[in-house]
């Protein structure tokens, strides 16, 4: 087969998204305003919960909740030692601990066996990743440890649950992200999912600046004197109206998006099952993948090639792939201030080292699954 170029990930997106900016943009309401709440609307209708409230990322949106729920000083938070560094760092942001808990190499979720030995009286909250789209398991989370409270970190899960409970309802506080490698892109932004009115009203309060009231009352009430009080200090989180209205179109794709890649995850799974050295995902029983990536595992010990160097095999004709991500706890600062070593957390060091990403987005053609399975089952 001719070689092809086929990257990692592209947003989807087109004609009805570049229309969509045009209110925004002709109406002079740029920042946060009506456009941002439709697809607050719109996103906490899809997820099944009563609160959904946007801002400038996901990074941000795990910060506002670390705030929001109190977490402080002395404070320790679990988090799972493979994930996008951001998920340790909103707890540091709060000059609390995070603490790692090993991953299942099977799901790359967290172990939920793992955490019982990591809890103590300084333990606050638990920070479980829906990695990939695949949520973690949260009803065991909540029996082993029902005091804590649980941020889902679900950046790469829009649409995900399991059975009829979204992502983002699993919890106390969701957590996620439209950058453009998620299945749903506003370019970069992030959304925060509760059923907590009081945690809601937080929320809302702590992303801009810690205003009681929104830049939208303030503009367009009676009284254009009044100023919002501020009895908190806040940041300023928002997000764009324009991004609002990116998120609005591409928000009613998502389920077409998802159940496109579902067809093609499974066209992997048939097709890769053959190669005794890969090991494809794994979904538990009930659950809905939400396909933000396919990320298989390479097992060395059976395998003819090493994974960097079939990473590199693969770009050569063309074929892009990633790690997973990355195991935190490896990482210099975290590894330097917690005097952590790779070993300390086996799982988490086995999804560093042989996790592989392979393309899986909705710009992809028939042709090029082909030509990526064909690739890998070339090698002998």
């Amino acid at each position: 087969m001719e070689k092809r170029n086929i990257p990692i990930a592209l947003p989807f997106m087109g004609q009805e998204e570049w229309e969509a900016t045009r209110e925004p943009i002709f109406s002079g309401w740029i920042t946060q305003g009506p456009k941002v709440a439709e697809f607050e609307k719109l996103f906490a209708q899809r997820h099944k919960v009563k609160h959904a409230l946007a801002v400038s990322n996901c990074t941000t949106a795990l910060h506002l909740a670390m705030v929001a729920l109190g977490i402080k000083e002395g404070d320790e938070v679990l988090v799972p030692a493979f994930t996008w560094v951001s998920t340790a760092n909103a707890v540091m942001y709060c000059n609390a601990t995070p603490v790692f808990v090993d991953v299942d190499t099977r799901t790359f979720n967290i172990d939920v066996n793992s955490i019982l030995k990591k809890i103590n009286p300084r333990t606050k909250a638990i920070i479980p990743v829906h990695l990939f789209g695949l949520c973690a398991n949260i009803d065991e989370v909540k029996r082993i440890a029902p005091h804590l409270k649980i941020v889902e970190d679900g950046a790469c899960a829009s649409g995900a649950g399991i059975g009829d409970r979204p992502a983002g309802s699993l919890g106390d506080i969701g957590c996620f992200s439209f950058h453009p490698r998620k299945s749903v892109t506003t370019g970069e932004g992030g959304m925060l999912t509760t059923n907590d009115d009081t945690l809601a009203e937080r929320i809302n309060m702590l992303r801009n600046h810690g205003a009681s009231i929104s830049e939208e009352q303030r503009h367009k009430g009676p009284k254009p004197y009044i100023l919002p009080e501020f009895d908190m200090v806040g940041y300023n989180y928002r997000m764009t109206d324009i991004q609002g209205a990116i998120g609005v179109v591409q928000l009613k794709k998502l389920d077409t998006f998802i159940d496109e890649r579902q067809k093609w995850a499974d066209y992997y799974t048939e097709k890769l099952s053959a190669v005794p050295w890969l090991k494809t995902p794994y979904i538990p029983e009930t659950y809905k993948h939400g396909w933000q990536s396919y990320v298989s595992y390479v097992d060395e010990t059976k395998s003819p090639i090493k994974r960097n160097d079939l990473m590199e095999h693969l770009q050569q004709k063309g074929i892009s792939t990633r790690p997973g991500t990355h195991a935190v706890h490896m990482l210099g600062f975290y590894a330097k201030k917690f005097n952590i070593k790779p070993s300390d957390y086996p799982g988490a060091y086995a999804c560093n080292e042989y996790s592989m990403s392979i393309p899986l987005h909705n710009k992809m053609v028939k042709e090029d699954y082909e030509y990526i399975v064909d690739a890998l089952l070339s090698i002998k």
